[in-house]
């Protein structure tokens, strides 16, 4: 089985919107139109068996949409997580709602967010987060089209992790994209999972092989970051390391398998 841990959808009229203007941002085109029908063909196409989508609340006022729209597109081949905006007055009741609808974690972006990871002020919310079982993932490092400063660098999120010894923390973009020097530095080797999206080809090879053979192999996590990198081509990038055999099926699904349970 094959797991995308990190891909994006929007709802299909959204769609039409967001995409063009995330890409016109970024300077990245989009491979795919960002629906879930889309995401569903190239899943086919790559012959994988389930994606996690990820959607961030980048207002106050978006999260319980955000919340009740990923509910709804949960079945046998998407998982969804949730997302809280740290400025939403009524958080606490939105997690455990997350948690009763399903929802397996929440995906938050410091950068779109406004927050910096380890500000004490987020602590409350991880802990309640961490309290339901949650994973609480990360964008971590420059996200492509913003300025800096950079609000959940490793040096940072390596504070997060060991305040939130045995938390579900996930670092996406192999722990800070752009920023794997740092990876190495600070977070290599601590509890903590990294996620592949839009890292490999980015990322020199020999620093990716290194990076997860000094961590924990079983915390490393494939994803795409669709619909901003097609996911074939990303299943091959991976193979492409030349990985262990049974250490590239933890990477591409047996190592998500076990986190989402």
């Amino acid at each position: 089985m094959v797991v995308d841990f990190h891909v994006h959808c929007f709802p299909d009229q959204l769609a039409k919107k967001a995409v063009p203007q995330l890409s016109e941002c970024s300077g990245v085109p989009a491979r795919l139109d960002g629906t879930i029908t889309a995401l569903k063909d190239s899943m086919k196409k790559s012959g994988i068996s389930k994606s996690v989508v990820l959607s961030i609340a980048t207002k106050p006022t978006q999260t319980e949409k955000i919340n009740t729209w990923s509910s709804q597109i949960q079945d046998n081949e998407v998982i969804a997580f949730g997302s809280i905006h740290p400025e939403y007055q009524h958080w606490k009741r939105e997690l455990i709602r997350i948690k009763d609808m399903g929802l397996k974690g929440i995906k938050l972006h410091p950068d779109y967010q406004g927050f910096f990871v380890d500000d004490k002020k987020m602590y409350p919310i991880y802990e309640k987060a961490f309290e339901l079982g949650l994973i609480v993932l990360f964008h971590a490092g420059m996200d492509i089209g913003l300025p800096e400063p950079y609000h959940a660098l490793p040096n940072r999120l390596s504070k997060v992790v060991k305040d939130f010894s045995g938390g579900k923390i996930v670092a996406a973009h192999m722990g800070g994209f752009s920023f794997w020097n740092d990876v190495e530095r600070y977070l290599t080797g601590t509890d903590i999972y990294f996620d592949t999206s839009y890292s490999l080809g980015h990322i020199d090879n020999e620093q990716a092989k290194r990076i997860i053979a000094n961590h924990d192999c079983k915390k490393i996590l494939f994803g795409t970051d669709s619909p901003w990198m097609d996911q074939y081509e990303e299943i091959s990038k991976l193979k492409e390391l030349n990985l262990d055999k049974q250490v590239e099926a933890g990477i591409l699904g047996e190592n998500a398998k076990v986190l989402l349970k």
